[in-house]
């Protein structure tokens, strides 16, 4: 579907794998010129070569840990001023409250977290000068499905949902819209390999693994990174310029679920 984003400016963060990956190779096939941030090189270097030749659209790449002030500052520098910012960075790791300390809870907050609302402030401001721009944060369910054993991420993402509304609220009168996206259990590398050591423990096999994702999910399959991707576009487009500080959740019933695969019974 032509969108009509051909020759728009796009920083994708989090951008050589996963989800980001496939948001960069969805708006690439739009037609925009991309700026890939990632903390690998070698990554990012396999992703450029391989958008490059399949779509033949500029694509800069810059590796860096936007947890740390300089390492951001110098990606904002590298890319100047943007059409559309995706925020798509950081993984928090799992736990409870007794099982996360202060240093390991404040690094996943500064790359997630703080990372996502010091990108955003960085580019929002020349957004709101030029009065045009748009804002996706790739946030995550466990805003709304709330999980003791992800207490930092739970809490986390729940903070980035309400800074998405709040800030959405009101950018729209100065032409920028701020948008989020809550994807459930998406089909990435990192998302199987959680689920194969999860098998492992509890099934004794770690190719059992899509026995849990038919546990979790009402659909029985994770979803494709590509299904994101398709509706981060969507909203990066002009078709949904009547949408700003909404959270779309991606999520195949997940967080809707209140408990585990449902039981059809028989007789009367």
């Amino acid at each position: 579907m032509d969108l009509d984003l051909k020759g728009r400016s796009v920083l994708i963060s989090g951008a050589s794998k996963g989800i980001g990956r496939a948001v960069a190779e969805e708006f690439a096939r739009e037609g925009c010129s991309l700026f890939l941030v990632s903390r690998t090189a070698a990554d990012l270097e396999r992703a450029r070569d391989e958008i490059r030749a399949r779509h033949n659209v500029p694509v800069e790449i810059h590796a860096a840990d936007l947890s740390r002030p300089e390492a951001r500052q110098t990606v904002v520098e590298k890319a100047g001023s943007v059409d559309i910012l995706i925020n798509n960075a950081g993984a928090i790791p799992k736990g409870d409250l007794l099982e996360l300390d202060d240093a390991r809870w404040r690094e996943a907050w500064d790359l997630k977290v703080f990372g996502y609302i010091n990108m955003c402030r960085d580019f929002y401001r020349g957004m709101q000068a030029r009065k045009s721009g748009v804002i996706i944060n790739i946030i995550g369910v466990s805003s709304e499905k709330l999980d003791y054993d992800y207490l930092a991420g739970s809490t986390g993402n729940a903070a980035l949902v309400a800074f998405t509304r709040a800030l959405g609220s009101l950018s729209i009168e100065y032409g920028v819209r701020v948008l989020g996206v809550n994807p459930g259990y998406v089909e990435t590398e990192r998302a199987v390999r959680g689920l194969r050591i999860r098998a492992q423990r509890e099934l004794g096999d770690p190719e059992k693994w899509p026995d849990l994702v038919r546990d979790l999910l009402p659909s029985g399959k994770m979803i494709a990174p590509k299904e994101i991707a398709d509706v981060v576009a969507f909203l990066a487009s002009d078709r949904a310029s009547a949408m700003c500080g909404q959270i779309v959740t991606i999520d195949a019933g997940f967080a809707s679920r209140s408990y585990g695969r449902r039981v059809v019974q028989s007789g009367n």
